[in-house]
């Protein structure tokens, strides 16, 4: 009779070749430097649910709830009615590293208008939470594929779903740990009276992703390294 030896060998190799998959990814520093620059972008898309909807709340009063479900479906509107036309004209005009770096750059810059009018009057503010709105959801739709793309990339076509956890969980990390600061500072800005602080700080948020991504790009380290060549049929 077969002892339990033979499944806990098999469960030891399959822990084994787990672990050897998570150190290869670990290992893969030019993809870890690419997750952590791009962990903001996630940052900044999330503000559609946390500070635009509070600040929406702020200018209208009771009629904020409308307006967040207004910037909901202008959000939605956006992505979907621009997702291929973006996606194909971004690809035409830029290299991938371009469009990374430019749609990092406009996520940032979304929040610029909700800086420069933080005591506007309601229809002005509304306004800027609407530019706001549409600019996170066209850069998005511009960023997307090449983040994707480029996630494959520096997996050189191994592991891919892997990377993709990684990615993943980093990504979910610095939305929750990026969320938690947002509400302190906004919090702070309330008691000192500076409303123009959070939006100030999310377009530096932009900004600096768009630079990370720019070193990485013209330090090599975002480009596909070259294949083996395939050995010629026998």
């Amino acid at each position: 009779m077969a002892g339990p030896a033979g499944p806990r060998r098999r469960a030891g190799r399959e822990r084994e070749g787990v672990l050897a998959q998570w150190r290869t990814v670990l290992a893969n520093r030019p993809f870890l430097l690419f997750s952590g620059a791009m962990t903001g972008s996630y940052l900044l898309t999330f503000q559609v649910y946390l500070a635009l909807p509070l600040a929406a709340g702020r200018a209208l009063g009771a009629d904020g709830a409308k307006a967040t479900t207004g910037l909901f479906l202008l959000s939605a509107a956006v992505a979907v009615a621009g997702q291929l036309r973006l996606t194909g004209w971004a690809g035409a005009a830029w290299s991938p590293s371009q469009a990374l770096v430019r749609g990092l750059a406009a996520m940032g810059a979304a929040f610029l208008p909700l800086a420069l009018l933080p005591r506007a009057g309601a229809a002005a503010q509304l306004a800027a939470l609407a530019v706001a709105v549409a600019v996170l959801a066209a850069a998005g739709a511009v960023v997307y594929p090449f983040e994707m793309d480029t996630v494959v990339t520096l997996a050189r076509g191994r592991l891919v779903a892997t990377h993709y956890g990684l990615y993943n969980t980093v990504s979910g990390v610095g939305i929750t740990l990026g969320n938690l600061g947002v509400g302190a500072l906004w919090d702070y800005a309330a008691r000192h009276r500076a409303p123009w602080l959070p939006w100030l700080a999310l377009a530096a948020t932009g900004l600096l992703c768009a630079t990370a991504v720019h070193r990485l790009a013209r330090t090599g380290r975002l480009a596909h390294p070259p294949r083996e060549a395939a050995p010629a049929p026998a």
